[in-house]
């Protein structure tokens, strides 16, 4: 018999609802409810829109209950990282959370170094220094006299904060604690010593669970309203990253990395352990939670938000475009003419995309992009230069070789960034699936029912399920001189 499982994949700009059936062997999936979400600007701050996704998640349940598929063994939701809704002592939500690329973390950092040390904060986390972490979104309450933070009771991450509205129990995942640059996944706790020491209240952290167990079910009202049972809902891997890697179908002992693809490039290791040290503080690399444990050794990358930043730049310019066409205008666009880092903090926020590519290739000493292609191509061969970079650290780190890369998520419908990536890096490119973060959110939730019993498993059912592509070097020699330029930028 197929067992119905629903997954609920959330990024930064759109979520969805994806019903999966299980056969014993593969999984179908077939999207229910697609939906944007769209941060918010008011009174000087940049929020997410929470109950109106919660809503959206309401239908993605509704829509299954009216297509004859009432029978859902069990829901997961997986979002992005870091950010985070406040509880009062009631259980009300104490305003919308903020959006990472809020800028009131600013003055907070260098005052979190200054309090505790930076070499501290990663010694204890091994999470790298990124702008927008919980830990500088926190101090930055605290430093600010957040009367929100002053009355909060609970603090809960995106995933569980679904989570407790659809069951109403408050607790935490770890691949989503993880994130924070709060928890040591040493010790699979708080980091309570830089807790305390930033004045960050410890009430408002909750006991942490791991993927692959039942948080509770739905609210008899929840249930009542959408005319569903009390389907129970699973702690799923609820970092989207950790989703989507728990979906990699590699080989038993292959060595190779992947690339999660998507506004964001999420590329590392599986690891057994955390690896924490000057050398991965030099790398800036971070160790974040996966299924059953393992540790994600990885870099953050802009990714594809450059690509779709400059998108957006040129509709408001009144140029529609979609992504295919902007990579065809790229192929017949001069190759490495110009390149940037594309994790260098100009391209950081939102705006006009193409005036800083030209602004930083006027610093840099560099032809300045003024096509569509062109700047398309800029941002494609950057990113790929940048992967490679990121495997030789990788590699660094490790003291062996990585022969393979497997490129998961929506991002893999870019050929062209595949193609260069394999070239790039001089390595075989395994691209898919491109839902990977729902094939790996519904994962934990077939662990959690006892249907599968470990990741090993769950990864041979994804590799029955889809079909890979694969691509090959190809001009390696160009490359290997357009990486020379592109290490005197970093």
């Amino acid at each position: 018999m197929n067992k119905k499982l629903l997954a609920f994949d959330f990024g930064a700009s759109s979520g969805r609802a994806i019903l999966a059936s299980y056969d014993g062997k593969k999984i179908d999936l077939e999207e229910m409810h697609r939906f944007s979400n769209d941060p918010v600007s008011a009174c000087g701050t940049l929020r997410w829109d929470i109950l109106r996704l919660f809503f959206e998640i309401k239908n993605g349940i509704l829509n299954c209950v009216n297509s004859n598929n009432r029978d859902i063994a069990s829901i997961g939701i997986d979002t992005w990282g870091v950010d985070y809704g406040l509880l009062d002592k009631n259980g009300q939500l104490l305003g919308n959370p903020f959006n990472y690329r809020d800028q009131r973390t600013a003055p907070a950092i260098e005052k979190a170094y200054e309090v505790v040390g930076k070499d501290n904060i990663y010694m204890q986390t091994g999470i790298q220094h990124t702008w927008f972490n919980t830990i500088y979104q926190l101090y930055s309450e605290v430093m600010s006299g957040s009367t929100a933070l002053e009355n909060a009771e609970t603090m809960l991450f995106i995933p569980d904060l679904f989570n407790y509205f659809l069951t109403g129990e408050k607790l935490t995942e770890y691949t989503i604690a993880s994130t924070s640059q709060l928890f040591d996944s040493r010790t699979y706790d708080w980091c309570w010593d830089l807790i305390d020491k930033l004045g960050i209240p410890r009430k408002i952290f909750t006991p942490v669970v791991h993927p692959g167990q039942m948080i509770g079910k739905l609210t008899p009202a929840i249930a009542e309203e959408l005319g569903c049972g009390m389907i129970p809902v699973a702690a799923v891997a609820s970092h989207d990253t950790a989703s989507a890697v728990a979906a990699v179908p590699a080989e038993k002992d292959e060595s190779y990395v992947y690339i999660s693809c998507g506004t964001w490039s999420l590329m590392g290791v599986e690891t057994e352990k955390p690896y924490i040290s000057d050398k991965t503080l030099g790398y800036n690399l971070t160790n974040e939670g996966g299924i059953q444990k393992t540790i994600r050794l990885l870099k953050n990358i802009m990714g594809l938000w450059i690509i779709q930043e400059s998108r957006r730049q040129w509709k408001r310019e009144g140029i529609a475009l979609s992504f295919d066409d902007m990579e065809k205008s790229a192929w017949e666009s001069e190759a490495f003419r110009s390149l940037i880092d594309p994790d260098d903090m100009a391209f950081a926020g939102p705006g006009n995309m193409p005036k800083y590519i030209a602004d930083y290739c006027r610093r840099t000493n560099q032809p300045v992009p003024e096509t569509i292609g062109q700047v398309t191509r800029c941002i494609a061969e950057s990113l790929a230069l940048k992967y490679r970079y990121t495997i030789e650290s990788l590699e660094d780190v490790l003291g062996k070789k990585i022969d393979v890369v497997h490129m998961v998520g929506g991002g893999i419908k870019d050929t062209m960034v595949c193609r260069f990536t394999a070239s790039a890096t001089g390595r075989r490119v395994v691209a898919g699936p491109v839902e990977a973060t729902s094939m790996g959110n519904i994962a934990s939730q077939l662990i959690a029912l006892g249907e599968v019993s470990n990741l090993a498993q769950a990864r041979e059912i994804v590799k029955a399920s889809f079909e890979p592509k694969y691509y090959e070097p190809e001009n390696t020699e160009a490359w290997d001189a357009a990486y020379e330029k592109f290490k005197a930028l970093l």
